[in-house]
């Protein structure tokens, strides 16, 4: 299973990486440890990728790849400290507005953010890591 945390700025931005081993844009996140909650990991996962630290809100979203057989939970987040840095996994942080995600973003990932940053209760939605082949 794998989260990931959608964090948004008090100004409307959303923090974002550029992943190093394939240059795609996504909110951070990543696959969570035997032992860990899942907001645990989306704490641990954010920071490590980012060098932000977190307060994870609610969940806003499940999402199966089909193809690969992958659960990923998202969270909506809200910063608490730290600041942008670099990691192994990234090369870039950048806080964008939700018009240069959807214009960054693989749709399975804009889609994400987008449903983080609705009210109501979280989607349900299932890809085959590029199109969406169906939605709750």
């Amino acid at each position: 299973m794998s989260v990931a945390g959608v964090v948004v700025r008090e100004d409307g931005r959303v923090l974002t990486i550029r992943r190093a081993d394939n240059g795609a844009w996504e909110p951070p996140g990543g696959v969570l440890e035997l032992a860990e909650s899942p907001e645990d990991g989306v704490r641990r996962e954010v920071y490590e990728e980012t060098g932000i630290r977190v307060r994870v809100g609610r969940l806003t979203g499940v999402y199966k790849n089909t193809s690969r057989g992958i659960v990923a939970l998202v969270f909506r987040c809200r910063t608490e400290g730290g600041y942008e840095q670099l990691s192994d996994e990234t090369t870039a942080v950048e806080w964008l507005t939700p018009d240069e995600v959807a214009g960054r973003m693989a749709e399975v990932y804009a889609v994400r953010v987008a449903d983080a940053l609705l009210d109501g209760a979280p989607r349900v939605r299932a890809h085959d890591g590029k199109k969406f082949a169906r939605s709750c």
